[in-house]
């Protein structure tokens, strides 16, 4: 995997150094030899990982990432401190200004190429779910979400798999102040309390007695409850063969013991932030995606879900396929209504036509919005003689009952006209929704308020269709 590193360093023989190691792992390399140049680059360049010195003159390390967390445009871009400072305080200090790992001089190379393999990866996936809320947000159908609105509050759930009854109680005795904290010795019950618990964070032991921890890390990051949950392992001291490879297989940070209190809070308040951060994002994809098919008036499926699902249907259904059949459906004189209720009004009974619709048919019927007063309805498994019968009860659900509304007049009655066609073995779906417009037209130029069933209608004419809207 290759990336884009901006190494940031004010001693050029640390910068060549790294520089060379970087390149000849087939990284491109940026560098820059003090902060203020930094913080220039990256808004130019948009690295994919900074490799950031703490001891530089004027600007220091911590105030850089600073600076580059607190903007929403870059904050997403995972740092490392590399320094001489190896004392627990200089690392809480590091990963509260934002850093993402904080390593101390000399570095090994092994684990500093698998931190940024780690992290990178994230942040090609953080890139993606971030390139689809700036679409969703253009459309204008979700907001944009910046790091520094996500908040981490006690409701956080964190899981710990430990079976060192002290190095359980010291972890859960930091964090309980903070989290809602959870724990288990055993790997196979801490698998089935991880699947269903819905954390935020996963603190796993590498020195788990009986277990393969790296494989439970593996189980976790198969698993589809568990596959966005970050991992924060212990390791020992010297144990670096097994946290490369623990970093490989997806875990995202790691603790060293003796277990420094600060340090831990500090690391797991990351992973969790972020986490929240990606679930916000993902949230926000997912509500773009709904937007797209749906109606936001009315919450049904528009026109472009509706055609989609019925060519499924169509195509899917083989020559010995059971019949499809459409309803088409039009609010009697929607126009008239809204000029003298105003459209306020005009939307409250769209939306309690849409609800009695939905309540009339069957889960695996279609129900769209494909206009302003026009719906279908689409019927897999349902031939003409079921279709004509839910049609007219659709029609006098709604002629019947009169719809409630906020004007004066306190309740309002509302007719529809609804045409319906079934499937025939040579059909399309415009061939199909054209039959049942057909008949919608039909109905509406018969005095509306009636259903009209054509099985092999004859195209209405232009006068018709001007008619019909009269």
């Amino acid at each position: 995997m290759t990336a884009r590193v901006l190494v940031v360093d004010d001693v050029l023989p640390n910068v060549k150094l790294l520089e060379a190691k970087l390149a000849s792992e087939y990284y491109d390399v940026l560098t820059a030899s003090d902060g203020p140049q930094a913080l220039e680059l990256i808004k130019q360049e948009t690295p994919d990982i900074v490799l950031l010195d703490v001891m530089m003159p004027g600007m220091d390390g911590f105030e850089v990432c600073r600076r580059i967390k607190a903007d929403p445009d870059v904050a997403h871009i995972p740092v490392v401190m590399i320094t001489a400072l190896s004392e627990p305080s200089d690392r809480v200090t590091g990963l509260e200004a934002g850093a993402d790992d904080f390593l101390t001089k000399p570095v090994n190379d092994v684990a500093l190429f698998a931190r940024v393999r780690s992290l990178v990866r994230l942040k090609l996936m953080m890139d993606e779910l971030r390139l689809r809320e700036q679409t969703g947000n253009q459309f204008g159908v979700v907001e944009s979400t910046t790091e520094a609105t996500v908040e981490v509050g006690p409701d956080a759930r964190v899981l710990v798999i430990e079976d060192n009854a002290a190095d359980a109680q010291h972890i859960r005795s930091t964090l309980d102040e903070h989290y809602q904290v959870a724990h288990e010795a055993d790997c196979e019950e801490a698998l089935v309390k991880a699947r269903g618990g819905d954390h935020d964070l996963i603190i796993v032991t590498l020195n788990h007695d009986g277990y393969d921890s790296l494989r439970l890390c593996s189980q976790l990051r198969t698993m589809e409850e568990t596959r966005q949950v970050p991992i924060l392992t212990v390791a020992e001291e010297g144990d670096e063969k097994r946290l490369v490879k623990a970093l490989d297989i997806g875990v995202n940070d790691y603790l060293i013991r003796p277990i420094d209190r600060n340090e831990l809070v500090a690391r797991v308040l990351t992973q969790i932030r972020r986490k929240r951060y990606q679930d916000r994002l993902r949230q926000n994809y997912h509500l773009s995606l709904a937007m797209a098919v749906t109606d936001s008036l009315t919450g049904l499926y528009n026109r472009r879900y509706m055609t989609s699902h019925l060519q499924n249907l169509m195509e899917h259904g083989g020559d010995g396929a059971k019949p499809v059949s459409a309803m088409m459906m039009d609010i009697d004189y929607f126009k008239s209504f809204n000029d003298t209720h105003g459209h306020a009004v005009g939307d409250e009974v769209l939306k309690e036509f849409s609800a009695r619709i939905q309540r009339s048919v069957r889960g695996v019927d279609l129900v769209s919005r494909i206009g302003g007063e026009e719906f279908v309805v689409i019927m897999p498994d349902t031939d003409l003689g079921i279709a004509s019968v839910v049609a007219e009860r659709l029609r006098k659900s709604f002629a019947d009952e009169p719809f409630q509304v906020s004007a004066d007049v306190g309740s309002v009655t509302v007719t529809c006209s609804i045409g319906v066609a079934m499937s025939h073995a040579d059909d399309d779906p415009d061939s199909l929704l054209k039959r049942a417009d057909d008949a919608l037209y039909r109905a509406k130029n018969d005095g509306r308020n009636r259903v009209v069933t054509l099985p092999e209608s004859a195209p209405a004419t232009q006068e018709q269709k001007r008619a019909a809207f009269l």
